[in-house]
């Protein structure tokens, strides 16, 4: 075990999002380097929308998910494995919100409550983000116990028709680490 792993396994939430190059390859790519990575499994993900910018408006039109997880990492130790990740696809950090070929936010993460210059848990702004609640909406079960899919439902609703968001792609996740179905 590494310095950051722990000896229970936790579910945890990350957002992606890519607009620049091919952003759905990248997103893809982004999930299998997630799978591939010895202490995390992605268990599901949401559909691709595709939605405009926030912030720094002048960039192209992104595309945005977000994956489940389950993790034997604690905050921090996926925190860097989601930063390699991002760097290893191109990621260059110019702009504030600024255009990006691959973003990886640790939005949400089971018992961990985190405010530290390196990470805020859960992530402060996914409220305030549909980007972030439509595709979290696609993959929190209703009956997960910490409350966050009620969270997730509240604020939707006091943002709808806020932002531009719309369905991309319906996508399902097949593990590569998965047994195959011959």
């Amino acid at each position: 075990m590494n310095a950051h792993s722990t000896s229970e396994s936790s579910e945890a939430y990350i957002a992606l999002g890519a607009n620049l190059g091919d952003r759905e390859d990248t997103l893809m790519e982004a999930l299998r380097r997630l799978d591939e990575s010895p202490e995390i499994t992605v268990l599901y993900c949401s559909n691709i929308y595709e939605t405009e910018p926030v912030g720094y408006v002048d960039q192209p039109l992104f595309l945005n998910m977000a994956v489940r997880v389950r993790t034997n990492l604690d905050p921090y130790g996926l925190l860097h494995v989601m930063q390699q990740i991002e760097k290893e696809l191109g990621r260059v950090r110019h702009i504030r919100w600024g255009p990006r070929t691959v973003d990886l936010d640790l939005i949400w993460m089971e018992g961990q409550e985190e405010n530290t210059e390196e990470l805020i848990l859960p992530h402060p702004r996914m409220e305030e983000r549909l980007f972030v609640l439509v595709p979290l909406k696609d993959i929190v079960p209703a009956d997960e116990p910490s409350g966050l899919r009620t969270k997730v439902l509240a604020a939707m609703e006091r943002l709808d028709g806020k932002e531009g968001l719309q369905l991309w792609k319906t996508y399902s996740w097949h593990s590569v680490s998965a047994p195959s179905a011959n």
